[in-house]
């Protein structure tokens, strides 16, 4: 049963991979310029599971505080801008985040979604839901000055669905170092 008053058994988890600031200040700002404002109700971010159930909330949160306090910070390499057809992404490579997604799968496998149990494709999506040709241009004109950069992910943040805004209800941060992970 849910531990806390701000979830129910009916309520979406959703659950991210926290940004360095460096990093979320900038997807952060393509976001605001180029996301349709009527539809842009959160900050960029990095999805790795779209639906986890409300009813396993104690269970969820017990288990992401134990990989937290294990996990050291992740280097993620921004490899590319992605065409999404009625949008634009920037593409993120990790191994070991690729790792710390299917061991999570496996924990999880009984409550995934179809979606959830998908490989995972890291992206910070920064325009969506608009004409393709509105997309395609974007995606030309980000792609043309691209240069690879750096992020770290530096803590997972547990969200609840709020039938558009999410509301955070808890972060993890990895407490590990690197030669200790």
């Amino acid at each position: 049963m849910p531990t806390s008053p701000l979830v129910t058994a009916h309520t979406a988890l959703i659950l991210t991979l926290a940004l360095d600031t460096e990093a979320q200040q900038f997807f952060d700002e393509l976001r605001k310029q180029h996301f349709p404002s009527e539809r842009n109700f959160l900050a960029a971010h990095l999805t790795l599971f779209h639906h986890l159930p409300g009813a396993e909330y104690a269970a969820i949160t017990e288990h992401l505080a134990e990989l937290a306090a294990v996990q050291a910070p992740l280097t993620l390499a921004v490899s590319g801008v992605r065409f999404l057809g009625r949008g634009v992404a920037y593409t993120l490579e990790c191994p070991p985040l690729q790792v710390l997604h299917r061991a999570l799968q496996t924990a999880w496998q009984a409550h995934l979604t179809p979606q959830d149990q998908q490989k995972l494709n890291p992206h910070v999506t920064v325009q969506n839901k608009v004409d393709p040709a509105v997309a395609r241009a974007l995606h030309q004109e980000l792609a043309a000055s691209f240069q690879p950069f750096e992020a770290t992910g530096t803590a997972l943040h547990l969200w609840a669905y709020r039938n558009g805004p999410w509301e955070l209800l808890r972060t993890f941060e990895f407490k590990a170092t690197a030669e200790h992970a």
